[in-house]
């Protein structure tokens, strides 16, 4: 196993998401190699930092409040209705139940979504964090669309969609193959100034969902879906800046489309 091929897996090795087979690979070439093995010391230390409590963001109880405030007040009902009958009694009880059940599972889904676009959050964040470390930034450098995009041929089951922003202000460098989530996704990047911007492009499912802006260690991502694509820009520039690439590149994108 070669450092390059190492450094692709190192990752996925310290979240624990490969077989056996490719974990002990990856870890005997990590005894022998100083660079891999320091790599992996500061993807381990990188993993247990974001996975820390206090980076877990609690509402105030004051947000409850204004909420709670916001709401309008219960309107109490008039008894003025005969006493409802016993089959009616029952009804309503399987109604509220089927009701409570529908809530429930809506929840879970929703609190289970939740967890795992954090999750995806943080694992967009070390990527791009990786990328800055030594030379593993570009593995095709090339500010020309057309040499880029037909790079990941044969590297992974989708032809992400590459756009040159070099006229709205964002820099086309070149790309790389990269992993989130332990598969591999395509990794185009972008300059503004002197900042990097990494934009992951994985498959995705389901209909198009709008952009999102999460925060993560002073780090911006800027993550949406379209046309079958899941996209995720990474970067240390403002909010503003990240939403103006989002923005453009998908305009870009539909105009295209």
């Amino acid at each position: 196993m070669t450092c390059d091929d190492a450094s692709l897996l190192l990752h996925a090795l310290a979240d624990g998401e490969l077989d056996a087979g490719h974990a002990s690979e990856v870890e005997a070439h990590a005894k022998g190699c100083a660079r891999c093995a320091a790599l992996l010391r500061d993807t381990r230390a990188m993993s247990a930092a974001l996975a820390a409590p206090a980076l877990r963001l609690k509402a105030p109880a004051s947000l409850r409040a204004r909420i709670d405030a916001a709401l309008p007040a219960p309107r109490r009902a008039v008894a003025t209705r005969a006493a409802p009958s016993r089959r009616g009694l029952l009804q309503g009880f399987a109604m509220g139940s089927l009701m409570s059940g529908a809530l429930a599972a809506g929840l879970v889904v929703f609190v289970m979504r939740r967890d795992e676009e954090e999750r995806m959050v943080g694992d967009v964040v070390s990527a791009h964090l990786r990328s800055l470390q030594g030379d593993r930034l570009i593995d095709v450098q090339s500010s020309d669309q057309h040499t880029v995009k037909p790079w990941f041929n044969g590297r992974l089951d989708l032809a992400p969609p590459v756009v040159d922003l070099t006229a709205q202000g964002f820099t086309l460098v070149g790309g790389r193959l990269d992993y989130l989530d332990g598969k591999p996704v395509a990794s185009i990047v972008y300059k503004r100034r002197l900042h990097v911007i990494n934009l992951f492009v994985a498959q995705a499912t389901g209909p198009d969902r709008g952009p999102a802006i999460e925060q993560l260690q002073g780090f911006n991502v800027w993550h949406w879906t379209h046309a079958g694509f899941g996209l995720w820009a990474a970067s240390d520039i403002n909010a503003e800046e990240l939403r103006e690439f989002g923005d453009k590149l998908e305009a870009a994108l539909r105009g295209a489309s």
